[in-house]
């Protein structure tokens, strides 16, 4: 698995020597039906990241070789060490690439055998602020729709996403669905994505003002009487008060820089039957969380909470949906509420911890993390399959950070912040790994190993579960660990709750390959959220059993142009490459990042380039580019991809105050000129004085 699709892919081990030789979509899958995209299929086969080979503990200034348990011993003691004194002195950060279990069980070293705040994954990075969102709207995680929603809509609106390459199977179901007769695919966007190409209507608003724009339509759905009173009044609460705080619809539009006609567009387009998609472009933002409830809001006023439409946030990590339900991150397993203490004590007991132990909130974020380490509160920092020295904003930052800590890097492959760990923890990945994940609609799938990974590498759960066992005996049953174990654990903790896994064993994915939560028996499955289909009525799991509107409006960005940085950089995904490019990273001719201007821009800052490069320069950090011409980015605008290492060195650490979701999407930027001696530039990071990275030749 690659992204939060969910396809399932059949794998063939190589004949000789390690790793996958060949990969295809699964024509039974029922997610897929044997589709597959590009970039699923060479990160598989041919991935360009340096695989690790064995355990490594530093010395001096170099990481040398070691073996398991003295890895292991150092890390567990190191830990111990920590927490004696305070069990916020140690920091876990996990992942979306981990399986169902292994999130699980993370979040069961970090809170129950640790008992740490400072426990979080780089899902909060990209999801948290529709995760918020969904919450405080429908008193539950997860989008309503499912995939079966996409061919039976009218409308697509895809709101701040370019599913076209983050999501190319979902766009190929979204396409065909738009180009039927009767239906439309409008994008909102402040650059002409691959997605907002294809579009029959693209909104090109100014970078950041999604909320004055969401509000802007939802005052025309007002004054133009287009509201669903009967669904607003049967399953709501809130709509009077929203009403009365809105702004007038010509005055948030031209802060968007919209007209009021492409505003009715989006409203008119609204009265038919709509999903409604978004992504990081809505999330990233320091009023993420106020913006995804401003897109549920036109849901609900349009009466589009049925089969066929809704809100339907687009995940991106393999298993970032998991991570929300298995990870005890934001929640206890099952959608559990952090603070009740009921379920506390249910927590508590299926772990066999004191219930004193467990953390009273799930903590201040990865951001939050970051700040506590340089003010001295944090002594240790485990990650786990994720990359926080390129991944995080103001990467400037997150390095002094780890560099004051113990770092405990555990990964497959190498990456900035393996470089700098003081122990490394080689780990398996997809191909390789046994357990289950879940897709962006709440499926459930089996992941299994294709091929053996070489000896030295272990299985993320049992290398979690044998640190967990040296913190908290017997917290684990004796490493290798059985997955199937470790899920009926999680699966029977989750019984009865808003996700509950409970009608899923490894028994019935084997038969079915994939179900979907809620489901608290062996044959039925989920399907579209809140909706009694036979009572053609809602329900939510809110006090009063109503979806709840909200009131926010856009209060600016967080960081506007000025004099000295007039620009604004914003960031995007490329289609073969996903999160920090471990497995394939595309860069310039040098190594360089790429960084795409509008043509008259460059013709600006003709004097800046030096054979076709400049430096990017921001409040935090400067960083050489090669500059490409496209009329795609509008002036003002510096578009970057995401997964360049450098890139972050540029972004804002400002996070939602809702969600603790960093406000990567726009920051403000100023064209230099090159000096003799470049910026920063971690492409082709040096291996010099460090251990060999396994081949799979």
């Amino acid at each position: 698995m690659r992204c939060a699709v969910g396809c399932g892919h059949l794998q063939r081990g190589a004949d000789e020597g390690l790793g996958v030789a060949d990969v295809r979509g699964h024509v039974e899958h029922p997610v897929n039906r044997g589709l597959a995209c590009r970039r699923g299929i060479r990160e598989s086969v041919d991935p360009e990241g340096e695989w690790l080979s064995q355990p490594l503990v530093r010395r001096g200034d170099s990481l040398e070789p070691t073996d398991w348990n003295t890895a292991l011993g150092i890390v567990a003691s190191e830990c111990i060490e920590a927490l004696a004194d305070d069990p916020d002195r140690v920091a876990v950060l996990g992942s979306g690439q981990q399986t169902n279990e292994a999130a699980y069980a993370l979040g069961k070293v970090a809170r129950g055998a640790i008992g740490t705040r400072h426990y979080d994954a780089n899902t909060t990075l990209c999801m948290a602020s529709a995760v918020t969102a969904y919450y405080q709207a429908f008193g539950s995680d997860a989008p309503p729709p499912t995939y079966d929603d996409v061919p039976e809509t009218t409308t697509h609106l895809v709101w701040g996403a370019n599913p076209a390459v983050a999501h190319p199977v979902l766009y190929r179901w979204i396409l065909d669905s738009a180009t039927e007769a009767g239906c439309e695919l409008l994008v909102v966007d402040p650059v002409e994505s691959e997605t907002a190409g294809d579009a029959d209507c693209h909104v090109a608003i100014e970078p950041g003002t999604d909320l004055a724009l969401a509000r802007a339509v939802l005052a025309r759905v007002v004054d133009r009487g287009m509201v669903d009173h009967a669904f607003v009044e049967q399953s709501t609460t809130g709509f009077a008060e929203l009403v009365g705080s809105l702004p007038a619809a010509t005055d948030a539009a031209a802060t968007a820089g919209i007209s009021l006609e492409t505003v009715d567009r989006i409203a008119d387009a609204l009265a038919e039957p709509t999903l409604l998609y978004w992504g990081m472009g809505v999330n990233q933002s320091v009023q993420g969380t106020t913006t995804a409830r401003a897109l549920i809001d036109l849901c609900l006023a349009t009466g589009n909470l049925r089969p066929g439409s809704g809100p339907f946030s687009l995940t991106g990590q393999a298993n970032s949906m998991g991570a929300r339900v298995c990870a005890s991150k934001g929640t206890w397993p099952g959608h559990r509420a952090f603070g009740d203490p009921g379920h506390r004590k249910t927590v508590a007991t299926t772990w066999d911890v004191p219930l004193g132990r467990l953390p009273e909130d799930p903590g201040p974020g990865p951001v939050g993390i970051v700040d506590n380490v340089l003010l001295g509160d944090v002594d240790v920092c485990w990650t786990v399959a994720t990359n926080p020295v390129a991944g995080m904003p103001d990467a400037g930052t997150v390095r002094r950070a780890v560099d004051d800590v113990f770092l405990v890097a555990q990964d497959a492959f190498w990456t900035e912040t393996v470089a700098r760990a003081d122990v490394v923890l080689p780990a398996a990945t997809w191909g390789e790994t046994n357990g289950t994940t879940t897709n962006m609609e709440r499926t459930v799938s089996r992941v299994t190993p294709a091929t053996v990974p070489p000896a030295d590498i272990r299985q993320d759960i049992d290398i979690i579960a044998e640190i967990g066992n040296r913190i908290e005996p017997e917290l684990f049953s004796e490493p290798p660990i059985d997955p199937e174990g470790i899920f009926d654990e999680l699966r029977e903790l989750t019984a009865g709750t808003p996700a509950d896994l409970s009608g899923i064993t490894y028994d019935r994915l084997e038969r079915e390959l994939a179900v979907r939560w809620p489901t608290s028996d062996p044959t039925s499955q989920g399907g579209y959220r809140y909706y009694v289909a036979d009572e053609s009525s809602w329900s939510f799991p809110t006090a009063d059993g109503r979806a709840r509107f909200s009131r926010g409006n856009y209060s600016g960005l967080a960081e506007p142009p000025t004099e000295a940085y007039p620009l604004t950089l914003t960031t995007g995904r490329r289609a073969d490459t996903y999160n920090t490019g471990v497995r394939m990273r595309e860069t310039g001719g040098d190594g360089l990042p790429v960084a795409r201007l509008h043509p008259e821009e460059i013709v600006e800052y003709i004097d800046a380039l030096d054979r076709g490069r400049t430096v990017i320069q921001s409040r935090r950090a400067s960083i050489t580019v090669e500059v490409q011409p496209d009329d795609r980015a509008p002036p003002g605008v510096v578009w970057m991809d995401i997964h360049h290492p450098d890139v972050n060195e540029l972004t804002l650490p400002a996070v939602d105050p809702e969600s603790n979701e960093p406000n990567y999407k726009q920051c403000a930027v100023a064209v230099v000129a090159p000096e003799q001696t470049p910026p920063l530039n971690y492409a082709g990071l040096s291996h010099q004085g460090t251990a060999d990275v396994r081949s799979r030749d």
